[in-house]
């Protein structure tokens, strides 16, 4: 059983787990691994860490008792020539959020989340967006912060919480 964990800023140096991180996030289904190659040289992926940090990307790290990461939220701009899944206009940062498997379900995804919000929130942002597949549990931890659907899409939803 997972005990606890802390979570701190994160800084360039956590370029290489946040791709992991994607990966994780990715590959959320049961049994439904692509390799991490696979993901991270998909552009629709690698845009979410390609070249972290740029100016204005923000998030944070939990690692548990012994230092280790163990999953991440962070936010980036993405402009509107080069989309995310989840991008709803100009201004509005995407988060993306990955927590290792043996460290779901035990509060750590609910943690980054919401520190990732309140840290948006303090910067001044009024909204902050993410795409969720269809399925994917964690859906209901999304709108239980207070993200609503805003945009169904094919397999897959974008949300966007109000931060003011």
């Amino acid at each position: 059983m997972p005990s606890s964990f802390s979570v701190r800023s994160a800084t360039q140096a956590d370029g290489a787990f946040l791709g992991d991180m994607v990966v994780e996030a990715a590959n959320w289904r049961q049994g439904g691994a692509r390799p991490k190659h696979q993901v991270m040289t998909s552009p629709e992926h690698s845009r979410y860490v390609a070249g972290w940090m740029r100016p204005g990307d923000a998030g944070f790290v939990a690692v548990d008792a012994h230092g280790e990461s163990i999953g991440a939220a962070w936010r980036r701009m993405l402009p509107r020539t080069d989309p995310g899944f989840g991008y709803v206009g100009t201004g509005v940062p995407e988060l993306i959020i990955g927590v290792k498997p043996i460290w779901r379900a035990h509060g750590v995804g609910r943690t980054l989340l919401q520190r990732l919000c309140d840290d948006a929130r303090a910067q001044g942002f009024a909204r902050i967006s993410l795409s969720v597949e269809r399925g994917n549990f964690a859906a209901t931890l999304y709108r239980s912060e207070g993200f609503a659907v805003t945009q169904p899409g094919i397999g897959r939803d974008t949300m966007v919480k109000r931060l003011r």
